[in-house]
């Protein structure tokens, strides 16, 4: 005869996992569990990078120039349209011949003269006056008055007028100025004038040696001695590529340059075309 404690023991044995044996089947799944993580880099830092979905319920798109998709203000609209329309269009040679500029070196070279000759900027002009005006009502005799300096001309009734009288050695006209017909009499007068003229880049550039915004034009009408030797040879290359290339250039038409969709359709359809007669031929 069993008692009831004695069945209720036999009963917990029977229930109840053996000592250890969970503890075994736990090592077991980590270790399936380490098997299966790849083995990590010891030179890799302390943080690793987790590779970026930008799917949908991703993170945020990383960045990328948005230009297309900016609304942008109306001038630089107009100013994009109308460069595109002057690859577009036929341009006539007397326009077209403002997008051929002076080479680099050159230009540097002419800026780096013309900088010896910037006119006197409004301050200096102004102390000039008054001390002027100081030394007359003193009575006192001004000793630095003489000849009127050696500077760069501008505004362009003034230069048209100096190569009219002959007095401009060499004309600097700007490529971009707005409107066009501004300037675009003064390269077929200087040819007729038989005075070096030469285009460059930008109005804004030429404007910083006169100090102002923008220049239209700039002439040089007299150099110093020191300068003479490398103003003359300046002046025999800009004639060399202004003046002597103005028929050349003068029956040049500018423009005509479609754009990535057009060029692609018209090869399309070229390419049809010949296809289509090869058929018929063969």
């Amino acid at each position: 005869g069993r008692s009831l404690d004695d069945f209720s023991n036999h009963t917990k044995k029977a229930i109840m996992p053996a000592k250890g044996g969970s503890k075994g089947k736990k090592v077991v799944k980590t270790a399936a569990k380490s098997a299966s993580k790849p083995a990590k880099d010891e030179n890799a830092g302390l943080f690793s990078a987790n590779k970026r979905s930008f799917g949908i319920g991703g993170d945020i798109p990383g960045k990328r120039d948005l230009g297309r998709f900016v609304k942008w203000p109306k001038y630089v609209r107009l100013q994009r349209q109308k460069a595109v329309l002057y690859k577009r269009l036929k341009v006539p040679p007397s326009i077209a011949q403002f997008t051929n500029t002076l080479d680099k070196t050159t230009a540097a070279e002419l800026f780096r003269i013309m900088d010896k000759y910037r006119p006197e900027d409004k301050k200096t002009k102004v102390q000039r006056l008054k001390d002027t005006a100081a030394n007359k009502v003193e009575g006192k005799v001004d000793k630095k008055a003489g000849p009127r300096p050696v500077v760069v001309k501008y505004g362009i009734n003034h230069i048209t007028a100096l190569i009219e009288k002959k007095k401009a050695q060499l004309v600097v006209i700007a490529h971009d100025v707005d409107p066009i017909e501004v300037v675009i009499f003064l390269p077929a007068l200087c040819r007729k004038m038989d005075i070096p003229y030469c285009i460059v880049k930008s109005k804004s550039r030429l404007g910083t040696v006169v100090h102002k915004k923008t220049a239209t034009a700039v002439a040089i009408t007299d150099v110093r001695k020191e300068d003479q030797a490398a103003f003359n040879k300046l002046r025999e290359a800009i004639k060399h590529n202004f003046n002597d290339r103005f028929t050349e250039v003068n029956r040049k038409w500018g423009g005509g340059i479609m754009g990535a969709k057009t060029v692609h359709k018209v090869k399309m359809y070229a390419k049809a075309k010949a296809k289509e007669l090869a058929a018929r031929q063969g």
